[in-house]
């Protein structure tokens, strides 16, 4: 819902005061208004998740709605300019986090109709598109999206060298064997994935595990749920360490997605989660990534190549989800990457 300014400040009074009655409400605004027509603005922020209404008569309330803060406008420059040991940030797993994403809308009317037209716009471009031109579009995009999801995980190959590795096999000099690993895994999973386009339609831990084997093949890399702790540079937050409970959160994960009928909101919610409970050793973001891409195939969209995106910029959209389970930076980054590949590729 597109806030206006009166109910902008109802938010901020609510923030400011925790818990707020109507009276406490109508004493704080700026503007002298009629209770009923305060009743209308709570009405729609409790409707919309913004607010939480407690109590009846007299004795109602009003707090902020947990999903209202997964979406919450955040200053991620102020933010970051704190060392992470010092920033008020979860450190632990959030299980409720699981159900208010399941349970709240992702994006909001306006944004679900930009998706819809971003859709049929990409399937009327790819429709009568000459299919040797389509090829060569492809491999474009197989290596942008390679290359950048390899770099924001600290890879050293440039745009320039990966299309060597793709189109000569051809290593870069000077680099570790590894990076070009990843890159041709990279592409094998996406080859994989547009072989078999809806192989996503149910989403399971067995395909999440499949995808990541792909990405990770020749990397020294353990197969599988992980049995051991890892830390995440750069946070104070830490995953679950226990084998069971990972299995556990994933199997919910997946049923969550599965439970969505919007293939936008599956691949934001998987890109976002995976990343979240990493599951395995290693590979999770990218795992993330090619889960959140099979299930934009089979939602018949272009994959994300996150081309445009600075990858300090993508890490710190993620580490605010890990922390304040905020989404809203990366929701963002997510959108205007739909963007970008339907304006990009294929035209």
């Amino acid at each position: 819902m597109q806030l206006t300014p009166r109910q902008q400040e109802i938010i901020q009074i609510v923030t400011a005061e925790e818990t707020a009655s109507i009276s406490a409400i109508k004493e704080h605004l700026r503007e002298d208004i009629s209770t009923p027509t305060l009743n209308r603005d709570l009405a729609k922020l409790v409707a919309e998740h913004y607010l939480l209404k407690t109590g009846k008569g007299r004795a109602t309330s009003y707090k902020i709605s947990p999903a209202y803060n997964v979406f919450a406008p955040i200053d991620a420059a102020n933010y970051f300019d704190i060392e992470p040991d010092a920033r008020k940030a979860q450190t632990r797993f959030n299980t409720d986090i699981l159900s208010l994403l399941g349970d709240v809308p992702l994006f909001n009317d306006d944004e679900k109709k930009h998706l819809e037209e971003l859709k049929e716009e990409y399937q009327a471009n790819i429709s009568d598109y000459p299919e040797a031109l389509f090829q060569k579009e492809l491999e474009r995009l197989t290596i942008e999206l390679s290359w950048k999801s390899s770099q924001i995980e600290g890879n050293t190959y440039s745009l320039l060298e990966t299309e060597r590795l793709f189109k000569e096999k051809e290593e870069a000099e000077g680099k570790p064997k590894e990076d070009a690993t990843m890159l041709l895994n990279h592409k094998y999973a996406l080859d994989y994935m547009l072989e078999h386009k809806s192989i996503a339609e149910t989403l399971s831990l067995r395909l999440l595990e499949e995808i990541h084997s792909l990405l990770i093949k020749g990397l020294g890399v353990g197969r599988n749920i992980r049995s051991r702790t890892v830390g995440i540079t750069g946070t104070a937050y830490k995953p679950l360490d226990n084998e069971y409970q990972i299995k556990e959160a994933m199997e919910r994960m997946c049923s969550i997605i599965n439970m969505r009928e919007n293939g936008f909101e599956k691949s934001l919610l998987a890109v976002a989660l995976i990343s979240y409970i990493q599951p395995f050793e290693d590979g999770n973001k990218r795992t993330g990534r090619m889960i959140s891409n099979a299930l934009l195939i089979g939602e018949g969209m272009c994959p994300l190549s996150y081309r445009s995106v600075d990858s300090i910029d993508y890490k710190k959209a993620m580490l605010l989800f890990y922390e304040q389970n905020n989404l809203s930076a990366f929701k963002q980054i997510f959108l205007e990457q739909i963007e970008f590949g339907v304006k990009n590729y294929f035209r």
